[in-house]
C-alpha cells in the first residue's frame, strides 16, 4: 500500500513533505494542546451550571450585577492565549509568503494555470524554439463508465497523464492562474494552496524535501468537474529532473511519460485525500 492512503482510525494530516508543512505540523500540534485543555475548561463550566443551577436545585435564582474579578480574569487569559497563538501563527504566515533567499538560478519556475477542468503547466526557464516547454496536464479518471479502476500508482480521481515534475530539495516557484473561472492550487504535503484568479497572477514556492509523487485538487468549485481536477507533482531526484527534460524538451511526450512510468515505484505515493 502506498504512503498517503485513507486508512480507518487514522487522524491529522498526511505525512509532510516540505519544510513549510513540517512548520505547518507543529503548530497545529501546539494549538491543541491549547485548545483542548480549553474545551474541556468550558465543558466543565457547562456541567456545573446545568447540574448546580439549575430550577430544582436553586430555586431562588441568584441575582448580582458583576463581578470585577472574573470580568478581569476573562478578558485577560483569553488575550493572553491570543497573543501565545498569534507568535507562532504570524511566524508561518511569513515563513509561507516570503521567498526564500536563495540562487535565482537555482530556482525551478512553474506557471500553472487552471481550465475547466485541467491544468497547464509552463516551465518559464525552459525554453525549445524561442518558447517555453508547456503541457496539459488530464485527469485518468473523470467519473464516466468504462474507466480503468484506480490503482496504486494511478489512484481513482487522482492521478493525472502528464505531472508537474520538479527536482527534490530545490525551490520550486509556482505562479498560478486561471483561464476562466476561479480555481485552486493546493498540495497538502506541501503545505501550499493558492487561488488561481483570472487575470491575476498569484505565487506561491515549495521546497520538497523527499522524493516520491504527491497529490492535490483544485479546491475552489469550479463547476460540474471540480471533484475530477486533480494535481500530481512528481518529485525527483536532480539527475532524474534532467533526465525528463531531456525527453520533454524533444518534443517527446510520450517518451516523458515513458520515462516517469519506469521510475514510478521507486518512490512513495502521497494522496492530498488524506487530508
Amino acid at each position: 500500500m502506498a504512503d498517503g492512503v485513507p486508512v480507518d482510525g487514522a487522524l491529522g494530516f498526511q505525512p509532510a513533505a516540505s519544510p513549510l508543512m513540517e512548520e505547518i505540523t507543529s503548530f497545529h500540534n501546539i494549538l491543541l494542546w491549547i485548545i483542548i485543555p480549553v474545551t474541556i475548561f468550558v465543558l466543565a463550566l457547562l456541567i456545573i451550571v446545568v447540574v448546580k443551577y439549575n430550577a430544582k436545585a436553586n430555586k431562588v435564582p441568584s441575582k448580582f450585577s458583576h463581578n470585577t474579578m472574573i470580568e478581569i480574569v476573562w478578558t485577560l487569559v483569553p488575550v493572553i492565549i491570543l497573543l501565545f497563538i498569534a507568535f507562532f501563527s504570524f511566524r508561518l504566515l511569513y515563513l509561507g509568503d516570503v521567498f526564500p533567499d536563495v540562487d535565482e538560478a537555482e530556482v525551478v519556475n512553474v506557471k500553472a494555470q487552471g481550465n475547466q477542468w485541467n491544468w497547464t503547466y509552463t516551465y518559464t526557464d525552459v525554453i525549445v524554439d524561442d518558447y517555453p516547454v508547456e503541457f496539459v496536464s488530464n485527469p485518468i479518471h473523470r467519473g464516466l463508465p468504462g474507466e480503468p479502476e484506480g490503482t496504486a500508482d494511478a489512484p481513482r480521481n487522482l492521478a493525472v497523464d502528464l505531472p508537474m515534475v520538479v527536482p527534490v530539495d530545490t525551490v520550486v516557484r509556482v505562479q498560478t492562474a486561471a483561464s476562466d473561472v476561479i480555481h485552486s492550487f493546493a498540495v497538502p504535503a506541501f503545505g501550499i494552496k493558492t487561488d488561481a484568479v483570472p487575470g491575476r497572477l498569484n505565487e506561491l514556492w515549495f521546497l520538497a524535501n523527499e522524493t516520491g509523487t504527491f497529490y492535490g485538487q483544485c479546491s475552489e468549485l469550479c463547476g460540474k468537474d471540480h471533484a475530477f481536477m486533480p494535481i500530481e507533482i512528481r518529485v525527483v531526484t536532480q539527475a532524474q529532473y534532467e533526465a525528463w527534460l531531456e525527453r520533454v524538451t524533444g518534443n517527446s511526450v510520450e517518451d516523458a511519460r515513458q520515462y516517469l512510468a519506469e521510475i514510478t515505484n521507486e518512490s512513495p505515493v502521497q494522496l492530498a485525500s488524506v487530508q
